[in-house]
């Protein structure tokens, strides 16, 4: 059994992660801070929770963080930066659900996300938490930076094309569209119901800060002779709460492999990466609530084009859930512990 403290609770990442935490059988969750909400039920908050979760929101204090054996961080980008150093120096192991330590090159970092970076000295000690690619790192290490949501579904579908490379590396294409939940909890008037509801728009079509993180874990990957990675990356808003779909387009190096075959046998002993019979078109209904990734691949028309079709939700393989398999496989329980529970229908 290990304490968990988690920073920043009062989002839909940090709701999230306390519902599956709640009932992770090698979990004790002993700390829920929130500056805003200090001295409030956390039950009061999320109902949901009634019954499970008996704690109050307190202040962020280091020293009470520190008593915990993994903390993790559910904020905004940049309040990591402050509190991350000093709970690093006492040893305790921290999972951020933020991109404060995704990004290897700090000054590219303050580049997409206009701020200065705040603690540059511990990005080389950040492993970067995609477990299909880092597993072993993730288990040894003390500072996991959990990927986001676009880039888990991004790189699970690239994922065998680029490690072997089968695609035109400098023209890979992603059109991907995310439910509302995506843009957090705060109120905006984009996010508004009448404003989402029965439409479907393209956005930050001209960058998007994930695109460094996606090309980076995707260059990573590559064989050392390769064109570095290249995306063209168009993410989009869905009338939905929660669930992405990525829609993936690469350049055939080599049309003589079986594409359904190589993605089956790359993934076959990856419990949360579900590859789908051939002509199966994935939906996002399918993993709702899950810690899956479900992919299909097709070839239209048997040219040299590919198309990977690749669906998570957002919430939970592309945040919370993604967190927790992250500690799992930290503190050297069964990967799959919490996580099992089938997605959610209708």
């Amino acid at each position: 059994m290990i304490d968990v403290g988690i920073v920043g609770a009062t989002g839909y990442t940090g709701a999230e992660l306390l519902r599956l935490l709640v009932n992770h059988p090698e979990v004790n969750i002993k700390i829920i801070t929130s500056r805003a909400e200090e001295g409030i039920a956390v039950a009061d908050m999320y109902h949901n929770l009634r019954g499970h979760c008996d704690l109050r929101f307190t202040a962020p204090d280091v020293e009470q963080l520190s008593c915990c054996d993994v903390v993790f961080f559910a904020t905004p980008h940049g309040v990591a930066h402050s509190m991350v150093p000093s709970l690093f120096e006492k040893g305790v192991r921290i999972i951020d659900l933020s991109a404060d330590f995704r990004i290897k090159d700090a000054d590219l970092w303050a580049q997409w996300y206009g701020q200065e970076h705040g603690c540059r000295e511990l990005l080389p000690e950040a492993v970067y938490g995609l477990p299909e690619v880092n597993r072993e790192a993730i288990i040894k290490s003390q500072l996991v930076a959990c990927p986001g949501c676009y880039p888990t579904s991004i790189q699970l579908g690239f994922l065998p094309l680029v490690v072997n490379n089968l695609v035109k590396t400098d023209a890979l294409i992603a059109n991907s569209a995310s439910g509302a939940s995506g843009a957090g909890r705060q109120a905006k008037v984009d996010n508004l119901l009448t404003e989402v509801s029965d439409s479907f728009k393209a956005y930050a079509a001209g960058g998007h800060r994930h695109l460094p993180e996606i090309e980076q874990g995707l260059r990573a990957i590559q064989p050392a002779n390769a064109i570095p990675a290249k995306l063209t990356f168009v993410p989009h808003l869905l009338p939905i709460i929660r669930g992405i779909h990525s829609t993936l387009y690469g350049q055939l190096l080599d049309q003589s492999v079986d594409l359904q075959a190589l993605y089956e046998d790359f993934y076959k002993d990856e419990p949360f990466v579900d590859v789908m019979p051939a002509g199966s078109h994935p939906q996002t209904r399918s993993v709702k609530t899950s810690n899956t990734c479900r992919l299909a691949i097709v070839r239209p028309e048997q040219g040299d084009i590919v198309v990977v079709l690749s669906v998570i939700d957002n919430l939970t393989k592309g945040a919370s859930g993604q967190a927790v398999q992250n500690m799992n496989l930290m503190f050297g329980f069964d990967e799959k512990t919490g996580l099992q529970q089938p997605a959610l229908l209708p």
